[in-house]
């Protein structure tokens, strides 16, 4: 019991490099005595310090320094490169909404078309449900999993004099 009351009352009797008394507001927290001995909070911020280590790494390539025409150049090149990326994106998102749409209308048209073609025939539908239809598919190895991946289909298709080479044993 004294040990204790000891040491509270020899961190509340620390005092701080102006002679001002320090209070303790815990009897085991050592915050305000260590901010005090800092002379208040950090004032180094961690992601400052990140950035400028990440900035001036000795494997971070060094700034260009260009004079005038030929950072004109340089920009000018970025810029035309950052246009052309940017219309290649949009042509790319422009093609795959027309393929969506596509999609999503033959759904649709699916989905109105009775058995026998005609929009609101009999069984109206029957085709988009047996569309979507998921039994079955990992039954067995998916078709898309089971063929080998092309660029396009082979212009000969499949080969079907092909024979294995058969390899005489010598004697």
């Amino acid at each position: 019991m004294t040990t204790i009351r000891h040491t509270h009352m020899l961190f509340s009797s620390i005092r701080n490099h102006s002679g001002k008394q320090l209070t303790q507001n815990a009897s085991f927290s050592t915050t305000t005595i260590a901010l005090a001995r800092s002379k208040g909070p950090s004032k180094h911020d961690k992601r400052i310090g990140l950035l400028q280590q990440h900035l001036w790494h000795p494997l971070t390539p060094r700034p260009l320094r260009l004079s005038r025409l030929r950072q004109l150049r340089h920009w000018t090149i970025n810029e035309a490169w950052k246009i052309f990326t940017a219309k290649r994106a949009h042509q790319q998102r422009l093609e795959l909404m027309k393929q969506w749409q596509a999609m999503q209308a033959a759904c649709e048209r699916l989905r109105v078309l009775g058995d026998d073609g005609v929009v609101g025939g009999a069984n109206t539908g029957r085709l988009y449900r047996q569309s979507l239809d998921k039994d079955g598919i990992w039954a067995g190895a998916p078709i898309e999993y089971a063929r080998t991946l092309t660029d396009w289909p082979s212009k000969k298709g499949w080969n079907h004099e092909w024979k294995r080479r058969v390899v005489k044993a010598r004697s």
